[in-house]
C-alpha cells in the first residue's frame, strides 16, 4: 500500500476510535513503569545504526501512525497513537550518519532565549527557560529547530481533527536530549497562547545527556514539577554522563563568596595575600582555560564542519559556559549481577548499556 495512503487510512480510523473513547482516560503524573517500558518499545522502531539489531518486542497499546523526513541535523520522528487518545511524540536518537554525532559534538552553550537564523526563510524564535542565565547545547537546539517545525502541524491536527489533548514526548539517547528542550519549547508556546492551554505533555528522556546548564535545570524541573517529566537513566551507562561539565566562578549565582575574593584577599596582610592569590588563581585559571578550549572545539570548530550541512546557519554567540549538569527528576535504573551477567562491561562494545535492551531488561525489574 502507498505509504501516503496507509497514513491517511490511519488517521481516518482513529477519527471513528478516538470519537468512540470520547476522551475516556487522560495522562495521569508521576513515574508510570507500564507507560515507559511502552515507550522503550515506540523509540526501539527507531534505532537506525548498523551495529544495532533491535530484540525489542513492538507496543501493545500504540499504533504507528507517522513519520517524518530526515530533516536538520539527521534527525526524525514518529507520531504513534492509541485508543484512548494518547499521542506519542517519538525523537529519533543517534544514527550512523556523521551529521548526527556532529550534532553531539557540536556542544557551545547557548542562551536559552534567543533566535538561530538556520535558512534564509527560516528563523526559530525560540524560549526555553525564564531565567536569564539558562542555556542550552546548541547542537540539540538545532535538531529541535528543525523537528518542531514538523511537530507542530501534527499536533494541531490530532488537537482540532482527532480531538486528542494528551500528548507524551519520549526520546532515547540524543532523542531524550532533544525532548528536554522541545518539552521547555512546547510548554512556553502554552505560556504565550500558542498551543491550547488544555494540551498536556507529559515527557520520558530516557538514557539522555546533559541539555544544558544548572539555570536551565532550574527552570525545566519547575516548568514540568508534580510529575511531569522523567529522565530515566541506566546506572551503567556512560551517554548520560556526557558532555563534559566546566565549572568556574563564573558560573555561580550573582551573589557567591568568589564575587568579591580578589578584594578580600588583598585585605589580607602579607605574605598571607600572596599566598591565599596564588592559590586562588591556581584554582581559578585552569577552570577558565578549559572552558575556552571546549567553546573554541566543540563550538566555533563544530560550527565550521556543521556548515557543509548547513551553509546558511549564521553561527550564534556561544556563553562562556560549559557547566552541563543532569537535569529532571531521575529514574535510576540500578544493574545487579543478574545484569551483569546478560550485559557485561566490555570496552569493544562501548554502547552496551545504552542500547533499549538494558534498559528495558532493567525497568521490567522496577517495583510497580
Amino acid at each position: 500500500m502507498n505509504f501516503k495512503i496507509r497514513i491517511l487510512t490511519t488517521i481516518f480510523l482513529s477519527v471513528f476510535i478516538f470519537s468512540a473513547q470520547a476522551q475516556t482516560e487522560k495522562l495521569k503524573p508521576g513515574f508510570d513503569k507500564k507507560q515507559y517500558i511502552e515507550m522503550l518499545k515506540i523509540t526501539a522502531r527507531q534505532v537506525d545504526t548498523p551495529w544495532t539489531k533491535v530484540t525489542v518486542p513492538f507496543p501493545e497499546k500504540y499504533h504507528f501512525a507517522y513519520r517524518s523526513k530526515v530533516i536538520g541535523l539527521d534527525n526524525q520522528w514518529d507520531l504513534w497513537l492509541s485508543t484512548d487518545s494518547v499521542a506519542v511524540i517519538s525523537l529519533r536518537g543517534t544514527t550512523a550518519d556523521q551529521t548526527s554525532w556532529l550534532a553531539n559534538f557540536y556542544a557551545g552553550m547557548v542562551p536559552a532565549v534567543g533566535k538561530l537564523e538556520l535558512e534564509k526563510n527560516f528563523t526559530f524564535d525560540y524560549h526555553l527557560a525564564d531565567n536569564p542565565k539558562a542555556a542550552v547545547h546548541i547542537g540539540w537546539l538545532v535538531g529541535m529547530a528543525y523537528l518542531q517545525r514538523d511537530i507542530l502541524p501534527k499536533i494541531d491536527s490530532c488537537y482540532n481533527k482527532l480531538g486528542i489533548r494528551n500528548f507524551i514526548i519520549m526520546g532515547h539517547s540524543q532523542g531524550g536530549a532533544i525532548a528536554y528542550m522541545l518539552t521547555s519549547h512546547l510548554e512556553n508556546l502554552k505560556q504565550q497562547h500558542k498551543l491550547p492551554i488544555d494540551i498536556r505533555f507529559k515527557t520520558y528522556c530516557s538514557a539522555a545527556p546533559k541539555p544544558g546548564n544548572l539555570y536551565y535545570a532550574y527552570d525545566y524541573e519547575n516548568l514540568t514539577r508534580n510529575g511531569w517529566a522523567y529522565n530515566v537513566v541506566n546506572a551503567a551507562d556512560w551517554v548520560p554522563e556526557t558532555p563534559f561539565s566546566i565549572q568556574t566562578v563564573n558560573d555561580f549565582n550573582t551573589v557567591n563568596p568568589f564575587t568579591n575574593a580578589k578584594r578580600i584577599i588583598k585585605k589580607q596582610k602579607f605574605p598571607v595575600s600572596m599566598v591565599l592569590n596564588h592559590i586562588y588563581k591556581q584554582m581559578d585559571k585552569p577552570t577558565k582555560k578549559s572552558q575556552r578550549k571546549f567553546e573554541k572545539y566543540l563550538g566555533k570548530k563544530a560550527y565550521s564542519l556543521l556548515k557543509k550541512k548547513l551553509p546558511e546557519f549564521k553561527q550564534p554567540v556561544y556563553i562562556k559556559s560549559t557547566n552541563y549538569v543532569r537535569t529532571g527528576v531521575t529514574i535510576v535504573l540500578i544493574p545487579d549481577a543478574d545484569y551483569y551477567k546478560k550485559y557485561p562491561d566490555d570496552n569493544k562494545v562501548i554502547f552496551s548499556h545504552h542500547f533499549p535492551e538494558p534498559y528495558l531488561y532493567l525497568a521490567e525489574k522496577l517495583k510497580d
